[in-house]
């Protein structure tokens, strides 16, 4: 039976309470708001078909953000990649609740964020968020009386993929800039393009996976859920060489460390369309300048969407490394 009572601040607070359910209280402007929704609530509960949406009123958007961070993508790979647009996230609604992220809502987000940004990231972040509500709807159990917000948005046309190399003077610039900028950024940014090894990658090298005499370096657990054997051309192997042990990787430097570093580098340098995976598509690009055929490169890059990859897993590191110079 419902319960309607005036609040000292001129609001009226309604209460239902069947045996068998858990007490439900809500707060409205009139008292006749706060009758429908009683009787609403009531008619649901005698149907069956009640279902409470006060987890949805009562937790914030950006508190689910944070949770969903630790159990879901701080153990994935590219959680180092994922945290910002998370952290963009949690900015942009830092007071909204869950109740009040509505299909309209995320709209609006989705309109202004194609001002300032290209198609492709729009099209990440709304599919980062949907993830996010059917993960939050079905582990959670948090009830959204439309469903998740995000499934009847358009996606942004995925764009073509990037082919961007570093054109000339730009090396130069670049390494000078990071230089300047001290710590690890300048060795790491020469060795993605001796080696095309991705930033998570790299961060990964550990000095017992490393034979600097048969300049061989493995990579466990790469993005594509595998080992890795990478040879390693002589200026690749002198880099880390060069490095100093402290612990066992090679570089005790965090992903999201080595982008942060990126982005101030490029900034600095005007060199603002550059990215740092940008370097695996230039790494690349030389080893086949240097004359390794496709399955040679994809052998050492790792790439796994070439035709007929499969046979050629005899290729070891071991003889490619007289080839890389």
């Amino acid at each position: 039976m419902a319960t309607i009572t005036k609040r000292p601040n001129g609001k009226w607070q309604v209460k239902v309470r069947r045996k068998g359910q858990k007490s439900l209280s809500k707060t409205f402007l009139t008292k006749a708001l706060a009758l429908k929704w009683a009787r609403d609530v009531e008619n649901k509960i005698d149907m069956g078909s009640f279902q409470s949406t006060c987890a949805a009123e009562s937790h914030l958007f950006s508190d689910l953000i944070h949770k969903y961070w630790e159990e879901v993508v701080q153990p994935q790979k590219s959680s180092d990649v994922t945290i910002y647009a998370l952290n963009r996230l949690i900015k942009t609604f830092p007071e909204h609740r869950m109740i009040d992220m509505t299909t309209e809502v995320i709209k609006e987000y989705k309109e202004s964020r194609l001002k300032v940004v290209k198609g492709d990231t729009v099209r990440k972040d709304l599919l980062l968020k949907r993830r996010f509500f059917d993960y939050a709807i079905n582990e959670w159990q948090i009830f959204l009386p439309k469903g998740n917000p995000v499934s009847s948005i358009a996606l942004p046309k995925k764009g073509k993929s990037r082919d961007r190399r570093l054109e000339q003077g730009e090396y130069s610039t670049l390494i000078n800039e990071a230089l300047k900028y001290g710590g690890e950024i300048a060795p790491i940014i020469d060795l993605a393009i001796e080696t095309g090894m991705r930033r998570g990658e790299i961060t990964k090298l550990k000095w017992s996976n490393y034979n600097s005499v048969s300049r061989i370096v493995t990579i466990e657990d790469t993005k594509n859920g595998e080992d890795r054997v990478i040879p390693l051309s002589s200026k690749a192997n002198a880099i880390l060489q060069s490095q100093t042990q402290v612990d066992e990787f090679i570089f005790p430097i965090r992903g999201d460390s080595i982008g942060q570093a990126f982005r101030r580098i490029t900034k600095r340098a005007n060199l603002l369309d550059l990215r740092f995976h940008d370097l695996r598509h230039e790494a690349t690009s030389r080893l086949f300048e240097k004359g390794l055929g496709i399955m040679e490169v994809s052998a050492i890059t790792g790439h796994k969407d070439l035709a007929m990859l499969k046979k050629y897993t005899h290729l070891r590191a071991e003889d490619l490394v007289g080839k890389l110079g």
